[in-house]
């Protein structure tokens, strides 16, 4: 008789993905958790908040409660003096910069300051949020700006589907509900829907730039047309406060509130802990060609799947 090998490899297998199963819990429950910084300096400091990545809900590298929860804990930390924002980021999501850039007025309420320094990239979401801020710095070769608004991208795939004999239909009640779906072409109704979101977003960033750096909203509205800027322009244009390394920065903080120079900065920064399972599959890939959407830059798969409308830099 012959022996069903079939069986015995579904056993290995369900044993298998079992011990990684528990594996991963054992991790993932037997780790210091990397949503919110635990350290409480004993003496009086500067907090360096890192916004980095995408602006999204949960990132790799950015987590949205990660970010307000620090917020509301420096906000009531006596020993908390004021935040320099560290900001490398294409920005993200409308919902998220916004609320980002509102936990931090209500951090000024208390009087404290908040400063920002941009990164390689401190674009669209990532500039809105550091307009919160009293004074902006660049390193000299930031790329800042991209003031604008992507309500939504829409792909009609209609006539290749005709083409090709496949016929998808949505029974739908309510005739824009299934505004933006593949199967069907975008009508001038819709695209005045989404036009009308996005105006609406844009109004709302661009008279944030208007009130932070002190400009007319007629002298703003320029500037606000998409494009990127390097450093120098951006501070040319008012768009910024200065150009230099991080240690310049510091000490123009220094200048302006000499008080800070008896405090310490402390570093806060998110990033993401990777499963056991997620840390094999990465073991995996290095050295691989992306052959699949698994296998596509962390940052790009992101930017690929957030929902509603973005200030983003593409």
């Amino acid at each position: 008789m012959k022996k069903n090998n079939g069986f015995g490899v579904f056993i290995i297998l369900v044993v298998v993905a079992a011990s990684i199963g528990i594996i991963n819990f054992y991790f993932k429950n037997n780790r210091q958790s990397d949503r919110f910084s635990n350290v409480t300096p004993r003496k009086n400091y500067v907090a360096v908040l890192h916004v980095e990545g995408t602006i999204q809900s949960e990132g790799n590298s950015y987590n949205q409660e990660w970010i307000l929860e620090n917020i509301r804990k420096f906000k009531n930390d006596p020993k908390n003096h004021g935040i320099i924002l560290f900001i490398n980021s294409p920005g993200g999501t409308v919902y998220e910069a916004d609320e980002t850039y509102l936990a931090l007025q209500d951090y000024k309420s208390t009087g404290k300051k908040v400063y920002a320094y941009l990164g390689s990239m401190a674009a669209s979401g990532g500039y809105y949020i550091a307009c919160a801020s009293d004074k902006i710095f660049a390193n000299r070769n930031t790329l800042t700006g991209s003031i604008g608004v992507i309500a939504g991208q829409f792909i009609d795939i209609t006539e290749f589907l005709e083409d090709h004999g496949i016929h998808y239909e949505t029974v739908h009640a309510g005739r824009n509900k299934n505004m933006g779906n593949y199967n069907e072409p975008l009508t001038e109704e819709q695209r005045q829907i989404m036009q009308s979101i996005a105006d609406e977003c844009y109004e709302q960033f661009t008279s944030i730039v208007s009130s932070s750096r002190h400009m007319s909203y007629d002298e703003v509205l320029p500037l606000c047309d998409g494009r990127i800027y390097t450093a120098n322009q951006a501070l040319n244009n008012g768009l910024i406060d200065g150009i230099g390394s991080w240690n310049d920065f510091l000490v123009e903080i220094e200048n302006d509130n000499p008080e800070l120079s008896e405090c310490i900065t402390v570093e806060y920064s998110y990033e993401k802990e990777k499963s056991f399972f997620e840390r094999m599959v990465s073991a995996v890939n290095v050295g691989r060609k992306a052959e699949s959407p698994a296998d596509i830059p962390s940052v790009m798969w992101e930017e690929m799947n957030l929902k509603g409308p973005l200030y983003l830099y593409k």
